[in-house]
């Protein structure tokens, strides 16, 4: 009986006849698609799905947060931007009861959180835990701390 091992067999790994089928494609729903491209920050496609009407705004993710949630998260002012211009809401709540204002404040995105605010995102709102934004922010980030302290939070 003779063994064959794959670093000693001189023939190839892997024959390609005829008759077999290609594998199949994965295709993942809409919104996983749109969440990953606002996650990479892929504001072409974020467009395009959104003109395309191929996703709404307003949806509550499996994450538990909405496309603003998500957004914001990243760090990204210029999403954040883009899905307000087609109409998402600054004051929409996550699973957890929290804005984008919310989350904002708990990830340190400063430039985020002043431009929800030159908006009109509320400061005093408060998620299911009842924290306000404010109470989110890390006591290192004293550019945050400032910005609510100059808002009149705090």
């Amino acid at each position: 009986m003779k063994f064959y091992y794959p670093s000693a067999s001189p023939r190839p790994r892997h024959r390609y006849t005829a008759g077999i089928k290609p594998a199949r494609t994965v295709r993942f729903p809409n919104d996983i698609v749109f969440q990953d491209h606002i996650r990479q920050g892929d504001l072409e496609q974020v467009g395009r799905f959104i003109r395309a009407r191929k996703v709404t705004l307003d949806t509550i993710y499996l994450s538990g947060m909405a496309a603003m949630h998500e957004a914001v998260l990243a760090g990204n002012l210029e999403c954040v931007k883009l899905l307000i211009k087609y109409g998402a809401d600054i004051h929409q709540r996550d699973e957890s009861g929290g804005t984008a204002l919310h989350v904002a404040c708990g990830e340190g995105h400063t430039d985020i959180a002043r431009y929800l605010i030159s908006l009109g995102a509320k400061l005093d709102v408060t998620n299911n835990e009842d924290e306000k934004p404010s109470d989110l922010i890390d006591p290192d980030c004293t550019e945050l701390r400032e910005l609510f302290k100059l808002e009149g939070a705090d």
